[in-house]
């Protein structure tokens, strides 16, 4: 992969059921970009992202994500691609019975860090997501807000090249969504590429950056005023 890209895409093609949804699709995603992913429910949004950390595989085309060949990977590097991307979730998916600070160090331990190291690091993205005082905290006593900056830090934890975001405001009320748009932009602005799904075009509107949009099988730049 060039110096320059973390994600390429080239005539990507995956359907079900014989039925195309993502049809030679053509994209690629510059190191320290942002950009969003909109279209109607049922266009191939999360397809699109779901190649992307091979949860599914192309039927053809070929695609890179930080330096791995995802459209031919082996099962047993699929772990190692997943490291180098971070990944948000609309519904958070926090482990209810651990504390914030625990939600995070999980996604360190899994990965075989020590443990000075993972103490360290935890608080660090604690601290840049703005939460190192609800560390103790459990995930059920958090705001929607609060629990969406946990999900950031953990995915942050393994220092990604790439923040994939799916719907991240999506479960929360407008004040919160902008909180979490701005910590995003700020993680962006240090140099971290930001690909964010979501159907919210206002927000598109109010916080402007590279947009794509799926429309019938096809990926299309496009301006949203």
């Amino acid at each position: 992969m060039s110096e320059t890209g973390v994600i390429e895409l080239n005539n990507v093609t995956v359907g079900f059921n014989g039925t195309p949804v993502l049809n030679e699709i053509d994209f690629s995603l510059g190191v320290g970009e942002f950009c969003y992913v909109i279209g109607k429910t049922g266009a191939g949004k999360s397809s699109f992202l779901k190649l992307l950390y091979s949860d599914i595989k192309p039927d053809a085309g070929m695609i890179r994500v930080a330096d791995y060949e995802v459209s031919t990977i082996k099962d047993k590097e699929v772990p190692y691609l997943r490291r180098r991307i971070g990944i948000v979730f609309q519904d958070f998916q926090l482990l209810p019975d651990r504390n914030v600070f625990e939600n995070v160090a999980f996604a360190l331990r899994v990965t075989g860090h020590k443990k000075k190291f993972i103490k360290n690091r935890v608080l660090e993205v604690l601290g840049l997501v703005g939460l190192s005082h609800k560390r103790k905290a459990m995930p059920g006593d958090l705001s929607g807000g609060e629990q969406q900056r946990v999900v950031i830090a953990r995915a942050l934890a393994n220092e990604p090249r790439l923040l994939l975001a799916d719907e991240p405001t999506g479960n929360l009320d407008p004040e919160a969504s902008s909180s979490i748009m701005d910590l995003l932009k700020q993680i962006n602005n240090r140099g971290m590429a930001v690909l964010m799904v979501t159907h919210d075009y206002d927000m598109v509107r109010r916080f402007p950056n590279r947009t794509v949009q799926i429309k019938d099988g096809k990926l299309h730049e496009i301006t949203v005023l």
